[in-house]
């Protein structure tokens, strides 16, 4: 079933400290403003969420599995919460595949972004050029 209204619970329950890594970002985003201020962009750009899995993950965590689409690119999410001993969700961790689909993502939360604290994390035309240019080393 295609949901355009999940808003996960944990959101609404981060530590102050919470982090947060993502395959979408470049470098850990501390802060639980800047991880709400992330995420509430990054939900908008879901055209729908399909779920596989939502629930509990060992003692102290909670997984989220589930496919999507982003202007049109399909999108596979895994998202892991680990919870602190106060029951705060401490660490977020999210994995999207494929690869085209990543940098489609981490691009529009570049555009989105820029010009603000949070521009750094994401894929700007600098860093994408930096990366992809060929290996000369050898």
């Amino acid at each position: 079933m295609h949901r355009r209204d999940y808003r996960p619970a944990w959101l609404d329950n981060l530590a102050e400290d919470a982090t947060m890594e993502a395959s979408v970002l470049n470098g850990i985003v501390e802060g639980a403003h800047a991880v709400r201020e992330i995420l509430a962009y990054a939900r908008t750009l879901y055209d729908y969420q399909e779920f596989n899995y939502v629930g509990t993950y060992g003692e102290h965590g909670f997984v989220e599995d589930y496919t999507s689409q982003v202007h049109g690119e399909p999108i596979g999410s895994v998202v892991i919460v680990r919870y602190n001993d106060t029951g705060q969700a401490q660490h977020v961790i999210i994995n999207h595949r494929p690869l085209r689909s990543v940098l489609l993502w981490s691009r529009l939360m570049a555009d989105h972004f820029a010009n603000t604290p949070y521009a750094e994390y994401f894929l700007s035309p600098e860093l994408a050029q930096e990366v992809l240019k060929p290996d000369t080393t050898s």
